[in-house]
């Protein structure tokens, strides 16, 4: 226990002047631009990373959304909650609705990863053509969809935007910006409650830490240059259009400092 709560200090420290949410977006854009240029010129070295069957990308980004929302969910769940409580928000009902409320971002999130998920299939579907092997006495079959080529053991060639770099470059954006309610809350040193927020604080600080390594694989051993930076461009728009747009607005799930004036709010997100 006493590591995990030097390891969260730490990391509490390198978070609390705002640096990371701050440099984090043009530090993945650097990435694309860097890595890409890399890959075109082949100065990449062979690593198992080459592969798409690695276990980080078998058991970490396939399920990168799942992975963010299983360890987000309780986070904000409980530091919502105590943040209200101790700050003498709102009545228990009232910091239930307030929990309530923030994790709505939860269910924004999974809305603009479904849609732009399904926006990259469509693009890819409909400018894509399939090279299948033709049987003998076989007419060519014309195919409509990625999966019908597949079916028939062919390649499918259209513009696959990465979904890699939008799920990635979303998921380490969103994390780090929930995180920053603990710029705001205070907790008993020896209290159970720390111990579990930090555990989850640390376990989502790592959890960035792996998205970031493995857009950075992606930079270097998949996909084109035009595709990853529209991945990306897409992944910055949806975080800047939910916590540096919307979120600020009064209908919506609000951003994770809750009492804070907007104006507050604005300075606080932008130093």
């Amino acid at each position: 226990m006493e590591r995990l709560e030097r390891c969260g200090r730490w990391l509490r420290t390198a978070l609390a002047a705002g640096q990371v949410r701050r440099r984090l977006p043009w530090l993945l854009f650097a990435i694309v631009i860097l890595g890409s240029a890399l890959k075109d010129g082949d100065l990449v070295p062979v690593t198992p990373l080459r592969n798409k069957r690695n276990p980080l990308n078998v058991y970490f980004v396939k399920v990168a959304w799942a992975w963010t929302l299983w360890l987000l969910l309780p986070f904000i769940a409980v530091t919502t909650y105590q943040f209200a409580k101790s700050q003498f928000l709102y009545g228990p009902m009232k910091s239930v609705l307030a929990v309530l409320r923030r994790l709505s971002a939860l269910l924004v999130g999974t809305a603009v990863w479904y849609l732009c998920t399904g926006l990259f299939m469509y693009v890819e579907n409909l400018t894509g053509t399939c090279s299948a092997p033709v049987q003998a006495g076989q007419p060519h079959r014309l195919y409509a969809t990625k999966q019908e080529c597949h079916q028939d053991n062919g390649i499918w060639n259209g513009f696959d935007i990465s979904g890699h770099c939008f799920l990635l470059s979303y998921c380490a954006l969103m994390i780090v910006e929930e995180v920053a309610v603990l710029e705001g809350l205070s907790l008993d040193q020896n209290s159970k409650l720390r111990v579990v927020i930090n555990g989850l604080f640390v376990s989502l600080c790592f959890l960035t830490m792996i998205w970031v390594f493995m857009f950075l694989c992606t930079a270097l051993y998949f996909h084109d240059f035009s595709q990853k930076l529209l991945g990306v461009l897409i992944g910055l728009s949806a975080w800047y259009g939910t916590y540096k747009f919307w979120y600020l607005k009064a209908f919506s799930p609000g951003l994770p400092l809750p009492n804070i004036p907007l104006s507050s709010k604005k300075y606080s997100y932008s130093r």
